[in-house]
């Protein structure tokens, strides 16, 4: 059975600043900000969390059906998902535009600055969700506006559950749209800046936000997470990493997982407690799609 992940495919260009922002932002000079930031190291990845979270799914013997927008700049992510051999049947071109562009910076201490060129991912919405036998599930990451509330109605229509991870897209949605994609989806993911966000504009608590679905989990980083379920909250912890390398990808690495084991049918904390090895394997290797996964060390 597969998943339809919809979201960006992006290029990411990954900057390594080897100070603290910290140390060159002054808080009283926030009105007249101008920074500049020495980045040694620059290097270009095939990112999107439609494309992380494909890759995630597909190591770990998944079938990944991504939904996504590229631009005439997209032949290389093209070629390159059908070499790992993941299907790009709805993943559309659109030739007047680029394909998504992330300027990634981070700096010793694993905090990021993120510049977001979103391109031909405006267009995201052309493609439509439909019922199929062999889809089982999906999920509705960071994607153009227009495209996460259609792609949101149309799994619902399907009859496809499917999870809404809003992402940096979040602030794109008043409380009254992030309710409605809640009272929509299966399952709700977000980090815990997120589930801030999102209590704080629908005005729920988690604890109501986890009684409107099957489940909702809030990543914590290096503290694992926390799963809710029916008001329940559950902690899941962390997995050590081999090394602390970059965090870009992690929290897609994490949903592809995600998505693994909710195909499988396994409890939901089952299912973070994977994604939670997943984010480790990710954060000790640069880039989002470089990581491999053993199957058989992580007993599937």
């Amino acid at each position: 059975m597969a998943a339809v992940i919809c979201g960006s495919l992006a290029f990411d260009t990954i900057m390594t600043f080897e100070g603290r922002f910290a140390d060159q932002i002054l808080p009283d000079q926030l009105h007249i900000l101008n920074v500049s930031f020495l980045v040694p190291g620059l290097r270009r990845d095939f990112g999107g969390c439609a494309g992380n979270i494909a890759y995630s799914l597909n190591a770990l013997g998944g079938t990944a059906l991504p939904m996504a927008t590229v631009g005439s700049d997209g032949a290389d992510y093209l070629e390159r998902l059908r070499s790992l051999g993941i299907s790009t049947e709805f993943v559309r071109q659109v030739d007047d535009s680029f394909t998504a562009q992330a300027m990634i910076m981070n700096d010793r201490d694993n905090n990021q600055i993120t510049a977001f060129h979103p391109g031909a991912m405006q267009q995201a919405h052309i493609t439509q969700v439909s019922a199929r036998g062999d889809i089982k599930l999906g999920i509705v990451a960071p994607d153009g506006r227009d495209a996460m509330l259609q792609h949101a109605e149309q799994f619902k229509a399907a009859g496809i559950p499917f999870v809404f991870d809003p992402g940096q897209g979040l602030p794109m949605f008043d409380g009254k749209e992030l309710g409605h994609f809640v009272d929509l989806a299966s399952w709700v993911v977000v980090n815990d800046y997120e589930a801030k966000m999102l209590s704080q504009r629908t005005g729920w608590s988690l604890a109501e936000i986890s009684q409107r679905v099957e489940g909702l989990v809030v990543t914590l980083a290096a503290e694992g997470c926390e799963v809710w379920t029916r008001g329940v909250r559950e902690h899941v912890a962390a997995v050590t990493p081999a090394a602390v390398v970059e965090p870009t990808g992690c929290g897609d690495a994490w949903r592809g997982a995600l998505l693994f084991g909710l195909e499988q049918g396994w409890p939901l904390a089952r299912c973070a407690a994977l994604g939670n090895h997943l984010g480790a394997l990710k954060i000790a290797q640069r880039g989002p799609q470089n990581y491999t996964v053993d199957r058989q060390a992580l007993g599937l």
